[in-house]
């Protein structure tokens, strides 16, 4: 498990790295314009990153009792430029690819990827450019859409528990079972197809799937799964220009559903229900990150930048070959290299 401490209701993880580095300053300037202007490129990819570890820390709903999404700016880009946002999420994108092949030959840990988010948010995405370095044999992703008659035969978890990332690889949930507590929360409806017995639908029945998730989520970090999970705050003007971009082109319509906007409407009530679920669910073991998202490039490298940093405290680490099977691959070796030379004395 990702080493973290709890005071009171604020969750710390453990560990960060701290770098300080000095960077020259010249009169009238801020390190930034520095920064920008050095042409020793190395060591301006070294600020930029030392520039988004801090921001991705900022992320965190680190006091979750305190959390309302009111105090979190959808269009936020944290003094990340759009241009440092495209050329860092290419270098996050090779480091992810590098600890993800770590992650497969180790084969102790699974990484599980949760995105949430009002329609348009931007989960597909992240899905798309996050992971586009990835191998796609160490990586699944499944997306939630309305359960089917089999899944509400079953408790609320089971359909999303039968997805679970096996060890080695990374799974990513677009939707999950957290629409248990918004969509079957806004739509009352829907709560009602799942033929629960009358007895224990309650107006305490949030509450209590609060617990089981928090519970699960436990269960999972003690063995070995980590959990991310990802809110994408979009706000509601972003969400109508990109709506009407899918109407603008023709390339894009099939994307349009007119349960698009009848969602849309209900938007206070999902705001609500996102506020209350974060509050009740980011905990030491899996807290939550609220990502602004009206930018696609500054979103698409601020999940790289939370993965890479969670990935990192890992210490995942390819297996060494030690002792007789080293000295069978040694054996191996010598018999190939054999083979050329007695090749090459034939010709």
């Amino acid at each position: 498990m990702v080493p973290i401490a709890r005071t009171r209701d604020r969750i710390v993880p453990l560990n960060q790295p701290r770098t300080s580095v000095q960077i020259p300053r010249v009169s009238g300037t801020s390190r930034a314009d520095v920064a920008g202007r050095l042409p020793n490129a190395p060591f301006k990819g070294m600020f930029l990153r030392m520039k988004l570890a801090k921001v991705v820390t900022q992320l965190c709903v680190a006091k979750p009792k305190r959390f309302r999404i009111a105090d979190r700016d959808p269009a936020a880009t944290l003094g990340i430029t759009k241009e440092e946002a495209e050329k860092l999420l290419a270098d996050e994108v090779a480091r992810l690819a590098d600890l993800q092949e770590r992650l497969w030959a180790q084969d102790r840990w699974a990484v599980l990827v949760i995105l949430q988010g009002m329609d348009t948010a931007g989960k597909d995405g992240v899905v798309k450019h996050v992971m586009a370095g990835v191998n796609p044999q160490g990586c699944d992703v499944h997306s939630f859409k309305a359960p089917t008659p089999e899944e509400l035969n079953h408790d609320f978890l089971w359909r999303t528990a039968r997805k679970l990332p096996e060890r080695g690889r990374i799974g990513i949930f677009n939707r999950s079972y957290y629409e248990e507590v918004l969509v079957a929360r806004v739509h009352p409806d829907v709560l009602a197809h799942e033929r629960l017995p009358q007895a224990v639908v309650t107006p305490d029945i949030w509450r209590r799937r609060f617990k089981d998730i928090r519970a699960f989520e436990r269960t999972l970090a003690h063995n070995g799964v980590l959990v991310l999970k990802f809110f994408l705050n979009i706000s509601p003007e972003e969400q109508r220009q990109r709506l009407l971009a899918r109407l603008d082109e023709p390339a894009k319509r099939w994307k349009f559903s007119m349960n698009d906007i009848a969602e849309r409407k209900l938007w206070p009530r999902y705001m609500e229900a996102y506020e209350e679920m974060i509050r009740a669910t980011s905990h030491a073991e899996a807290p939550w990150y609220v990502v602004p998202s009206d930018h696609k490039p500054f979103a698409r490298l601020m999940v790289a930048g939370v993965m890479i940093d969670a990935l990192s405290r890992l210490d995942l680490k390819v297996p060494e070959v030690r002792g007789k099977a080293l000295a069978e691959l040694k054996r191996v070796e010598r018999a190939l290299r054999s083979e050329r030379r007695a090749s090459a004395k034939k010709h």
